[in-house]
């Protein structure tokens, strides 16, 4: 039997997932690596951690697929995007640790760059809002005071270059590129000319000649070394951003499909076909993939704390042992006890975008328990994804038909029914739970014949159970006029405190 083997380097861990040409899941392996916080608002990952995780998941789905006399027809990768890993060529040794998608050491300089008016034509150009999230002022940073020299050897790169350039052979071999799902996260890729800005480049501080190349998200990369990877000795065909992988996973092929991720941080994506459309304010314009000379773009709203509140619980608060626990301690509880929590630990993205927002709770009473607490960051994800795709409808003028959900938190029944009635429209959560792996199954399958064309992804996607909206509109309204009088609190309070 033919399968296809995804990499999903995420933000706490790596997942090596095996599908088969039916686009059923075969076997899988997880590994967490260490997070490193250094100062606050800051978030650092080693990169030597990332590796070394991938490579024992890798190996250990490619060993039982041996043992069942599986072949692997290819390997697709799929990364948390915007993190920025740079090392020598010459060593391949990291020069610095990750900085992550969530650090905010970079406001400051974000705001230097706005009061200087360069903002509307990074907008212009990459789709971006000039905000700490992106790449180009983290690799700016490194190279200002980080300690990283700006000279021939250096390399940069995403998660998924990292990787690809390591398990195709490192120093003398090693496949220095990426697709543009995640160029187009860095803020130095011009999503309309497809290309690097030179401008963004100047602008940054950053040289060109340690930007990797930039391929379709579906076509050979590359072919992995055996000792590398593994034991594979397998092309990489397919290479996207773990929200645009999701998307594709989650079978939104067509323009005006819409997916939610709930992950560390929530992503709400929708398909806008091949037509780049004009910046919308509060919201992301991104490259959704391209095949070939074909690209597909997407309207995007970036959330940056949704699962990572449950992990906030359960590692800084100890108010549960295991995350598996939110879900059964939320529903212990009729309602949130009046008590509204708004986890803008890292800041607030989409559609607001203050890199100063703190996390904030109102409403606590003598009754307050830990059920409210658990029911509080639960409807937190619910209420942050409808103020997303209220921007979005707002922009494209029609409500999404349904909303397809995936991700950790997505298990949970009571999320899924709130979304659905924060949103008045249907959520439909994938049989499949692992979309973003399996998007880059289906990136890489379709470069190597396993599946046709995005046509055939459709025809495979399942759901395992629907949530219909029930509430009132009238109490929907109330709920969230609630919810944004909380939000308003936590609005600029680094700044002001600062």
């Amino acid at each position: 039997m033919t399968c296809v083997i995804a990499i999903d380097a995420g933000t706490t861990g790596v997942r090596a997932f095996a599908v088969d040409a039916r686009a059923r899941p075969r076997v899988r392996a997880y590994r967490e690596f260490p997070q490193h916080f250094p100062q606050p608002g800051w978030v650092e990952h080693d990169p030597d951690d990332i590796l070394r995780v991938t490579v024992e998941t890798l190996g250990e789905v490619a060993a039982e697929l041996a043992a069942a006399g599986e072949r692997v027809a290819a390997i697709g990768i799929t990364n948390q995007r915007e993190t920025v890993v740079v090392w020598d060529r010459r060593t391949g040794r990291p020069l610095h640790r990750a900085i992550v998608w969530q650090d905010r050491r970079t406001a400051p300089r974000c705001d230097e760059l706005r009061a200087a008016g360069h903002e509307p034509m990074i907008r212009r150009a990459t789709g971006l809002v000039l905000d700490p999230y992106f790449s180009a002022t983290k690799l700016s940073w490194l190279l200002r005071e980080g300690g990283v020299r700006a000279d021939a050897n250096l390399a940069f790169g995403t998660v998924d270059t990292w990787i690809l350039w390591n398990l195709t052979g490192g120093v003398g071999g090693g496949v220095h590129a990426t697709d543009p799902s995640n160029a187009s996260r860095t803020m130095l890729y011009d999503i309309g000319n497809r290309a690097w800005s030179s401008d963004l480049a100047a602008l940054f501080e950053i040289p060109m000649s340690c930007l990797p190349a930039v391929r379709p998200s579906s076509g050979r990369f590359g072919v992995t070394r055996a000792d590398a990877a593994g034991g594979l000795a397998v092309p990489v065909s397919g290479i996207a951003g773990d929200q645009q992988a999701a998307l594709f996973g989650q079978a939104c092929v067509e323009p005006g499909m819409t997916k939610n991720t709930y992950g560390t941080g929530s992503f709400v994506l929708t398909n806008v076909g091949p037509d780049l459309p004009d910046p919308v304010d509060g919201l992301l314009t991104t490259v959704a993939w391209s095949l070939g000379a074909d690209v597909t773009y997407a309207m995007e709203g970036a959330i940056f704390v949704t699962g990572a509140a449950i992990q906030w619980l359960r590692d800084g608060l100890g108010v549960i042992a295991e995350a598996a626990e939110i879900g059964p301690l939320a529903e212990s509880v009729a309602d949130n006890g009046g008590v509204s929590l708004v986890p803008a630990f890292t800041g607030l993205g989409s559609p607001w975008w203050d890199a100063y927002a703190r996390g904030t709770i109102v409403g606590i009473t003598r009754g307050t328990n830990r059920g409210h607490l658990a029911r509080a960051v639960v409807e937190s994800m619910a209420f942050q994804t409808a103020d997303v795709v209220d921007a979005i409808s707002r922009a494209s003028g029609t409500p999404p038909a349904e909303m397809r959900v995936d991700g950790g938190a997505s298990v949970m029944n009571l999320l899924c029914q709130f979304q659905a009635d924060l949103l008045g429209v249907p959520v439909r959560r994938a049989a499949v739970q692992e979309t973003t792996a399996l998007g880059a199954a289906f990136l890489a399958g379709i470069a190597e014949d396993v599946w046709d064309s995005p046509a055939t992804v459709n025809a495979t996607w399942q759901a395992d159970a629907s949530f219909d909206p029930g509430m009132e509109p009238a109490d929907r309204e109330a709920r969230i006029s609630v919810w944004h009088r909380a939000l308003e609190r936590s609005r600029a309070w680094a700044h002001e405190a600062g």
